[in-house]
């Protein structure tokens, strides 16, 4: 990405606010509403989104011996909600939908993540 593909915003010595202490203890820089235009140059940016019902472990002698029709049982119980992973993180539950067909997933609760 070149810096002629975004711009940040030109701030000057009137724009930001020192504690007592004076020039050198900067304590909040003034912001403006964020919109979804403010995104636009990173919604063509791809992610990876996983929707995981559940886990198992097995040693290899085991996984190596399932075959077709085996039923393998996950860590999770009937109607317990499914965990949504954007790029391997966690950002929301849900619960599983039929959609003309086709499995979905309807998202139920957000995780805030403060990391």
């Amino acid at each position: 990405m070149s810096s002629d593909d975004f711009s940040l915003p030109q701030l000057n010595e009137t724009d930001l606010t020192y504690d007592e202490g004076g020039p050198g203890s900067v304590r909040d820089v003034p912001t403006s509403p964020k919109s979804a235009a403010d995104l636009e140059q990173v919604f063509d940016v791809p992610v990876v989104v996983s929707a995981v019902l559940g886990s198992s472990r097995m040693p290899i002698g085991d996984l190596l011996r399932l075959g077709p029709g085996t039923v393998l049982e996950l860590d999770r119980k009937v109607g317990e909600a499914i965990d949504i992973f954007v790029n391997n993180r966690l950002v929301a539950r849900g619960e599983v939908v039929l959609v003309e067909e086709r499995l979905g997933v309807t998202m139920t609760e957000i995780i805030k993540n403060d990391h």
